[in-house]
């Protein structure tokens, strides 16, 4: 029986609003205490759109879902609040004020005064009008920097938690396995460990500003068949434990993740989201994972509509939350009154409802939105006057001076040349033809989930709430004494050859052409790169291909910079150009970072995520496959890429030399010691990206060629050098063996030093000794880096 709250006795604090009470007790009572009715509503969300005068939130039309009656849901309670600030262009403030008014309002209708958690997407900052439009998580991974990344994530999370959010959803730890997928841009790229380790960096800075990192998404959704968005996944069990599951277990032991997303997808049948298997078997009774499991938008209900493993959506709620989905989001479509109903009926046992309440209030109560001195008003709103809203706006400034730092130097990382036959950095050029679709627009540089992409463009008319200054405008203003002409040549799809000529003859009056091409990101078809945006080939879009080859004819050298969210086959440039380099939707302060590059104030220290493929049809593939991927002279395509994954250029070179390895054998449970020096043979500072790849040359099932597991950024003056000393765990040689369990075998290995993945530097041949051992999630992740000065000669 479910107990009521006793009325008589209005001054005695319940035990649910006690923090000095544990909270299993806590949450424990307050379950005992709801009716049904009152436990379901915990567990959806409601759409909402905070409002640009300060007043309540309004719920939010979404083509797929019926109208939501707030005032019928809010006695029973509510679980979530989605995207408030992501849904309407709002000032901040009135946004953190809305959303407390709204607060109160939930806190006051329902009998246990609970207020909703909410969350917001924050992929490339929050995305929220106004905030700060870092770069993508592709750049992130050509960062090769966790670090930094860290400190971008610890930045977006302040902003967040300042203005009354809980969750940000993020982030994408999908691994790349299809370049022409259009969700590529939100990934970290095509390799685990890099994924794992930027990803795990992103979650603890998220996680250190108070907010709840949701890991999206678990688990397949990038390996789906062909590219396409929300289509079923061809999957080994090998290839989801070695591949697409190391990142989730990384970011979940060491970040500190408190939640976790389902994938749209099915793999092998099964969609993730009625997979008790994964859901609860491998999340939390193998790992150990205590959060919740939020619903991917829509997706329980898709168990009805697009899976057909659910009859009802009675039958798609207890399926999903059988399977281990604690929280229905975007709005409430199955776990209200259908969940309800059958639970009443005896179709689905109140315990599940339970199981998943549990971890819910766990986590509100965590947040302090169970305490009896609850306070709504968020801290940006600290001794400000609520009742008079008009004075409000502006008052808060989520992109700031210290964000937009943050934001360049992460851009700046990102860069990659990819070729360079020695025109970069430019000398002073006194005529520069820029050119191409992507030279001259502000919002070549934003992904789809930034604010002005996703949400601006339904808002025609409202300014974008940024500062982003296009390439012709930080080429003026870093090479002010050089005359810049201007010409689009063609669109970014449109596949209008008529601007072309113009173009090619403003390249012939320069002394170089910079050539920018690449994406415009979009959702659904509204670009070519983005959610629902997959390509058919990785041709680049439109006629960018012809303006690229038309401008390779003349004899003014060309400057190809890419503003991309994917790796395009790039043709004839690949030998021809002067010049290639590649940013992936760099954020608002992408274009200085390209400029800086492009005249030598930035030495690029960028390194490839993902490969950048030779053909434009040999998807799919990438470094990370067994021999058989390889070229081969039994098949026609040659998957080789034109630039291998982990390449990026310099403006000085280093040396390697000098490899030591401490004891060429160790047992199966040991450990590798190395050491080495890197040194800058160049006449300015640089950053080597110094890359540990792991060859087996025979193993008891098929392994990759070869596979990262570890990296480390070494920054050098001229003439400097260091001594690096490198711990190799031989947990780091584990593999799915053929029982499906994790083992570490004997036999030799190869641990290759390497500036890519196509160039070994030094390479030391090792040998684990003694019996095989099973290893777990538990095991260790990574390599150690240690450096020393070394003495300058």
């Amino acid at each position: 029986m479910n107990a009521t709250v006793p009325a008589e006795d209005t001054s005695a604090v319940p035990v649910w609003n006690d923090p000095a009470l544990s909270l299993p007790a806590r949450v424990d009572a307050l379950i005992d205490a709801m009716t049904l009715q009152e436990k379901t509503a915990q567990l959806y969300g409601v759409w909402v759109g905070a409002s640009d005068q300060g007043g309540e939130v309004a719920p939010h039309q979404h083509d797929m879902e019926e109208a939501v009656d707030l005032d019928a849901l809010l006695p029973t309670g509510l679980g979530q609040l989605t995207r408030p600030f992501g849904t309407v262009p709002v000032d901040p403030a009135l946004g953190a004020l809305s959303l407390a008014r709204t607060q109160i309002r939930i806190a006051a209708t329902n009998r246990f005064g609970i207020p909703a958690l909410a969350h917001d997407e924050c992929l490339a900052g929050f995305a929220a009008w106004g905030a700060t439009a870092y770069p993508v998580p592709l750049s992130w991974g050509a960062t090769f920097d966790p670090d930094t990344v860290r400190r971008m994530a610890a930045a977006i999370g302040r902003d967040m938690r300042a203005v009354g959010v809980h969750q940000g959803l993020a982030p994408v730890l999908d691994v790349v396995r299809d370049a022409r997928w259009g969700r590529v841009e939100e990934t970290i790229g095509e390799d685990p460990y890099l994924v794992g380790t930027i990803g795990t960096a992103y979650v603890q800075g998220l996680e250190s500003a108070g907010i709840i990192a949701t890991l999206k998404h678990l688990v397949g959704y990038s390996a789906s068949r062909a590219g396409r968005n929300l289509a079923p996944s061809s999957l080994g069990p090998r290839e989801r434990a070695d591949v697409l599951l190391p990142p989730f277990e990384m970011a979940i032991r060491e970040g500190g993740a408190r939640s976790v997303m389902n994938a749209y997808t099915d793999t092998d049948g099964m969609p993730s989201a009625a997979d008790e298997e994964l859901l609860t078997g491998l999340l939390r009774d193998t790992w150990g994972f205590e959060g919740t499991v939020v619903a991917d938008y829509f997706a329980i209900a898709f168990l009805k509509t697009l899976h057909g493993v659910a009859a009802d959506w009675a039958h798609a709620a207890g399926t999903a939350l059988h399977a281990g989905i604690d929280v229905e989001l975007p709005n409430v479509k199955t776990y209200g009154a259908p969940l309800a109903e059958a639970v009443t009926d005896g179709r689905i046992p109140e315990t599940l409802v339970d199981r998943a309440l549990r971890r819910v209030l766990t986590q509100k109560a965590m947040l302090g939105l169970l305490d009896k001195d609850w306070n709504p008003v968020p801290a940006a709103l600290d001794g400000a006057d609520l009742d008079d809203p008009a004075a409000l706006r502006g008052r808060i400034d989520l992109d700031g001076p210290e964000n937009r730092s943050l934001a360049r130097t992460l851009a700046e990382e990102a860069v990659v040349v990819l070729s360079n036959d020695g025109t970069l950095p430019l000398a002073r050029p006194r005529r520069i033809a820029l050119l191409g679709p992507n030279a001259d627009e502000p919002t070549a540089v934003l992904g789809c989930y930034s604010f002005p992409q996703h949400i601006g463009v339904r808002n025609p008319g409202t300014p974008l709430g940024l500062q982003l200054p296009t390439l012709r405008d930080t080429l003026a203003a870093e090479f002010p004494d050089a005359e810049i002409t201007f010409t689009r040549g063609t669109g970014i799809d449109d596949g209008d050859l008529s601007g072309i000529g113009q173009a090619a003859r403003a390249a012939r009056e320069a002394d170089v052409a910079v050539l920018v091409l690449g994406d415009r990101a979009g959702l659904f078809g509204r670009g070519t790169s983005g959610e629902g945006c997959d390509a058919e080939t990785l041709a680049l879009p439109g006629a960018q291909q012809n303006l690229l080859d038309a401008l390779l004819d003349q004899e003014t050298p060309v400057i190809t910079v890419l503003l991309a969210g994917r790796p395009y086959a790039l043709g004839r440039a690949v030998e021809e150009s002067a010049a290639i380099v590649q940013s992936f939707f760099p954020g608002e302060e992408g274009t200085h970072a390209i400029a800086g590059v492009l005249s030598g104030r930035t030495n690029p220290s960028g390194r490839l995520p993902v490969s950048v493929p030779r053909g434009p049809g040999s998807q799919p593939a990438t470094y990370l496959g067994a021999r058989l991927a390889h070229a081969s002279e039994v098949s026609t395509i040659d998957p080789t890429p034109a630039f291998a994954f982990g390449h990026g250029l310099s403006y000085t070179c280093f040396v390697w030399a000098e490899l030591a390895v401490d004891a060429a054998e160790a047992p199966t449970d040991g450990q590798f010691t190395l050491s080495f020096t890197v040194r800058n043979a160049g006449e300015r500072p640089g950053t080597e990206v110094v890359q540990l790849y792991l060859h087996d040359p025979v193993a008891s099932v098929v392994q990759p060629a070869q596979r990262l597991v570890g990296y480390t950024r070494v920054e050098l003056e001229p003439g400097e050098a260091r001594r690096l000393r490198v711990t190799v765990p031989a947990d780091l040689a584990s593999f799915t063996g053929r029982d499906g369990r994790r083992t570490v075998e004997p036999g030799a290995l190869e641990l290759r030093l390497a500036a890519s993945s196509a160039d070994p530097r030094l390479t030391a041949t090792v040998m684990l000794t003694g019996p095989e051992r099973l290893v777990d999630h538990m095991r260790r992740f990574h390599a150690s880096f240690h450096q020393e000065p070394v003495a300058r000669a």
